[in-house]
């Protein structure tokens, strides 16, 4: 934390300050999660300014800010900036919300308000490459969410709703070491999963669906996520067709990440196999985004994003084929950029099972 704090002083020049506001900003700044707070970073100094609630946990845990009790936060504010001559105030144009941007104008004495974005891009271009320690916290996030795909084949059966088998997943991961569900699960299946995104219902899972479950697990405030699709009983030829060719497509983007390589290029490598396999326009969402604190995080795998990979960066992979009123497949795992090559942190078959 303390070495981040230093990043962020180190872009900054000594009339700056940087103010945080964002809660996946903060825990990034300061390794403390809290619904409220505001950490404000200078070239000199990191003060984390936090009401009541939370300030003498926040004392006991966090070594990277000073920690102040929110009295007259406004004042409190007002004189750190006075104290150090701060004639220029950047915050985060991406999630601040207006109101919250105008109250800053509006209370923050003898300083420029900046709508400049460039302190906001240079943090997130930070968080963007995983630490060490950040990967550990991942891996083990991912670990659990492996296990309870494991656990979940055991309890799939015929008559099972799609929302019981959401809730039995993730009564697994809370039960076996999860700080929770990094998302709201996507379980779907017949020909609701030919819904990208839907969400689970009462709908009985029946002999001949295809089933897919999209889950994550969060440890360490971090966060995994995986898809997986299964069959019930048997599949048609169809099915098996556009199974095994999302199957392909995974594999071929898996084999082309490394460091250096263009984002949408990574993209184009699965979505020309789906193309021309016969299934263009089935496939209408991005390959894969990043992920970390936040279940999506930049850059991404998609059409326009021309980002170049970083060893360090970590993005899903999630190809899919979606035939309206038919059924849909997806399968997703999250990996690791590295020099040469990627690092698969799903550990999950994912040639079709069938149960």
């Amino acid at each position: 934390m303390i070495k981040r704090i230093e990043n962020l002083q180190k872009n900054l020049k000594k009339d700056e300050a940087f103010i945080v506001y964002y809660g996946p900003n903060r825990f990034y700044l300061t390794g403390f999660s809290s619904s409220a707070g505001v950490v404000i970073v200078t070239a000199e100094s990191a003060d984390f300014i936090i009401d009541f609630r939370y300030y003498e946990k926040a004392k006991r845990l966090v070594k990277s800010c000073n920690v102040i009790l929110s009295n007259k936060i406004w004042q409190q504010i007002n004189d750190i900036l006075k104290k150090q001559k701060i004639t220029t105030v950047y915050t985060e144009t991406r999630t601040l919300p207006l109101a919250d941007f105008f109250a800053l104008k509006k209370n923050l004495s003898g300083v420029t308000i900046s709508d400049d974005n460039c302190q906001e891009d240079y943090l997130y271009s930070l968080r963007s490459v995983k630490s060490a320690d950040e990967l550990t916290l991942m891996r083990q996030a991912q670990a659990l969410t492996d296990d309870a795909f494991d656990y979940i084949l055991d309890y799939i059966r015929q008559g099972k709703t799609e929302k019981a088998i959401a809730l039995e997943m993730e009564f697994y991961m809370r039960k076996h070491g999860s700080d929770g569900i990094a998302f709201d699960f996507i379980v779907v299946s017949g020909e609701n999963s030919s819904l990208p995104h839907g969400t689970p219902t009462d709908r009985q899972v029946q002999n001949g669906d295809f089933i897919t479950m999209d889950f994550g697990a969060r440890y360490g405030g971090y966060c995994a996520d995986m898809t997986r699709t299964i069959a019930l009983g048997e599949v048609s030829e169809k099915q098996r067709l556009v199974y095994d060719t999302v199957l392909k497509a995974q594999r071929e983007a898996l084999s082309q990440i490394k460091a250096g390589a263009i984002c949408k290029e990574i993209d184009a490598v699965a979505r020309n196999i789906i193309d021309n396999a016969g299934f263009k326009g089935c496939f209408g969402h991005g390959l894969g985004h990043s992920l970390g604190i936040e279940v999506h995080e930049s850059p991404s795998f998609n059409l326009r994003d021309t980002t170049l990979l970083k060893s360090g960066m970590v993005l899903s992979v999630e190809p899919g084929i979606y035939l309206e009123n038919e059924f849909g497949v997806r399968i997703e795992d999250v990996v690791c950029v590295t020099d040469n090559g990627c690092e698969d942190l799903t550990k999950s078959p994912k040639e079709l099972i069938i149960l």
